[in-house]
């Protein structure tokens, strides 16, 4: 009989209080006995909706029921069997958005913690067991990815699988994309980043860095290199900013730049590593996504007395995952939601206060969402040492315009065919940020995984 109590087993996290001035993983995991009593939670439906709402379709009812047996070693043989990424996807997809969504449990209760399982399978595995992982025989076709992040490295790591010679291509000096610019080392270790990717070098993948595609190299040039095929997750690094006055004042970042510096180049380790990064007292971060939550916990890691989420709708309609909305109120950041920046004021070149109007909500927009309308009158200045702009990001123009015959969106995404990945290039496939615009590391990965089976239907002998 499975287990009815109708509460997820608690993780283990570091006090609020003690975790906001360190950059150590919040969530601690599950031990054995934690991870086998939440397996036994799991009803076993003979519909299967929790393996419906996974972008790459792990069979989720399978690999829970080895960790209820306490073989955990085979469930993480049936999580890869379809996810190359296990530990990452475990602490970073929306589970509450997509497998845990559709959980049956959370109709009266909460759902299967089918994240946290996920997570422990995937650690577990990596500090007791030394994996072997064998290359496949080469089938003498070249392929070349471009960007080694999430879409990036599981069409690398699908294609060398089934035998392909895979180059991947990558512009920063490190692996990982996202993974080890965008999110902080508090909610996702670089070490651990490391060791899932040198699982995609094991099975044959080569990794070329610090090679920017469409400047270092193009895609014709690629092709006229020998590959028979390309696929482009050059992801969305290009920052959004909101073109009101004062953005270019010195303490204004996005949150793009903000966080590479902290995560990427170790600014929150200063002076071991060399890049600095100023805060101030008080930082404003514009936006209230899952990027301006981490924007906001880094910012008060770094010594911030008084961070604020500003944000012109209301609590509901913040896109952030519930958890990390949770946990930046837990670290004590201010949430000023109905607000709305109009003006960045400065004092001899560098920021000194953040000019809002207060907004209220009216009828829907094109988004389904309720429209922010200013309430006259309510003009107001905070003080403010530091804003951190982090209202979205787009691909950058640099592949699109090098790649004649390249059909992009008007706001730069690549159109691809949502079957094949395939674009509008022969043998060009792209997926992920560069064609949705930010989106989530599953939906990449799940881009990532299409396009490369795709290739081989194409290519296969």
């Amino acid at each position: 009989m499975p287990n009815m109590r109708l509460d997820k087993v608690k993780m283990p996290e570091q006090a609020p209080d003690i975790r906001n001035k360190n950059f150590e993983e919040v969530a601690r995991g599950y031990t054995e006995d934690m991870a086998i009593e939440e397996a036994t939670r799991c009803l076993h439906c003979k519909q299967r909706f929790c393996v419906a709402g996974c972008p790459v379709n792990v069979p989720i009812p399978e690999f829970i029921e080895e960790v209820a047996k306490g073989d955990f070693e085979k469930a993480y043989e049936v999580i890869t069997s379809e996810n190359a990424l296990p530990a990452i996807c475990g602490r970073v997809c929306p589970q509450e958005n997509q497998c845990e969504g559709k959980c049956v449990r959370g109709k009266k209760g909460e759902s299967v913690a089918i994240g946290r399982l996920e997570r422990f399978v995937a650690d577990y595995v990596m500090s007791h067991t030394d994996t072997t992982i064998e290359k496949a025989g080469s089938n003498g076709i070249k392929v070349a990815v471009v960007g080694a992040g999430p879409a990036g490295l599981t069409c690398a790591g699908e294609l060398a699988k089934m035998g392909y010679e895979v180059t991947l291509f990558e512009a920063l000096h490190e692996v990982g994309g996202v993974l080890v610019y965008g999110i902080p080392e508090f909610r996702l270790p670089k070490e651990l980043v490391a060791k899932e990717v040198q699982k995609i070098v094991d099975l044959g993948v080569r990794i070329e860095k610090n090679v920017i595609i469409g400047k270092s190299i193009t895609i014709d040039e690629l092709i006229e290199e020998g590959y028979s095929a390309i696929f482009v997750g050059s992801g969305a690094g290009l920052p959004n900013f909101m073109h009101i006055e004062g953005e270019n004042l010195n303490g204004v970042y996005s949150a793009n730049e903000f966080l590479t510096r902290s995560n990427l180049m170790k600014a929150y380790d200063f002076p071991n590593h060399p890049t600095p990064i100023f805060v101030g007292s008080k930082v404003a971060v514009v936006g209230g996504g899952n990027v301006a939550m981490d924007a906001a916990r880094t910012a008060k890691r770094l010594g911030a007395d008084e961070v604020y989420i500003i944000y012109r709708r209301g609590e509901e309609e913040l896109p952030a995952r519930r958890e990390e909305i949770h946990h930046a109120k837990e670290e004590g950041i201010i949430f000023k939601l109905l607000c709305n920046p109009v003006k960045i004021h400065g004092k001899e070149g560098r920021v000194s206060h953040i000019e809002c109007v207060n907004m209220e909500l009216g009828e829907p927009d094109a988004s389904g969402r309720r429209r922010p309308v200013v309430q006259e009158g309510s003009e107001h200045l905070l003080d403010m040492d530091t804003v951190i702009i982090a209202i979205g990001q787009s691909p950058n123009p640099l592949i699109r315009s090098t790649t004649p015959g390249l059909d992009v969106q008007k706001w730069g995404g690549i159109i691809v065919n949502e079957e094949t990945m395939e674009t509008s290039k022969e043998n060009v496939y792209a997926g992920g940020d560069v064609v949705t615009g930010a989106a989530t590391v599953i939906l990449a990965m799940g881009a990532g995984k299409k396009a490369a089976h795709a290739i081989h239907e194409k290519f296969k002998k």
